[in-house]
């Protein structure tokens, strides 16, 4: 059996409704402490955060299934009022306005980024090189998407300055993201799947 098959074997649909409800509560905790790493960005609405990286984590680690059922927990949570999101200079921190924001886009793009990483590593994607970093790509894609088409419409901007407001600054640290996640992750179920295998 592959490490990483292992590893979601924890929180595949025969384990308990205790242990799944266990893995999306850490889950939704480790989203909202990543969102809380917030530099603003100069002449943009959209900060620079940790959130990212939480929704490659997250994806990869708990597969298509409860990788999204966690981050709608997430979600649901903010909606309702926790104090989940990225503090903004421009935006209340949580509450149905935040999502329905100028940066609500980043927001359901992460939503659906959890479930195609996921899907992408149920397949095995995020054990190697080769296929980790177009898997991440991906996700950064459908994130970043999602996300500049919504600030457009909800500021009225030209694409020039959404794209000034809403990527660019950002290129650099996604990058990162994706060095980070692409290269640890296969490293680190090959550990799991050598100590497991002795």
């Amino acid at each position: 059996m592959s490490s990483t098959a292992t590893l979601r074997a924890a929180v595949a649909p025969r384990s308990t409704a205790l242990t799944q409800a266990l893995f999306v509560a850490v889950g939704v905790l480790f989203l909202a402490a990543m969102a809380q790493i917030s530099i603003p960005v100069p002449g943009s609405p959209v900060p620079v955060t940790g959130q990212t990286l939480a929704v490659l984590l997250v994806g990869t680690t708990y597969g298509a299934r409860l990788g999204v059922t966690t981050f709608a927990t997430y979600l649901l949570a903010g909606i309702a009022g926790a104090p989940v999101f990225a503090q903004t200079a421009t935006a209340t921190q949580h509450g149905i306005d935040r999502v329905m924001g100028a940066t609500g886009g980043y927001l359901f793009g992460m939503l659906a980024a959890s479930w195609l990483i996921g899907f992408l590593a149920d397949r095995k994607a995020d054990q190697s090189f080769l296929t980790s970093f177009p898997a991440l790509l991906l996700g950064e894609v459908l994130i970043f998407g999602f996300g500049l088409i919504w600030l457009r419409n909800s500021l009225d901007l030209s694409w020039k300055s959404t794209f000034a407001a809403g990527l660019t600054p950002f290129i650099i640290g996604e990058a990162l993201k994706i060095t980070i996640v692409g290269t640890s992750l296969p490293i680190i179920w090959r550990k799991i799947s050598t100590a497991l295998n002795k």
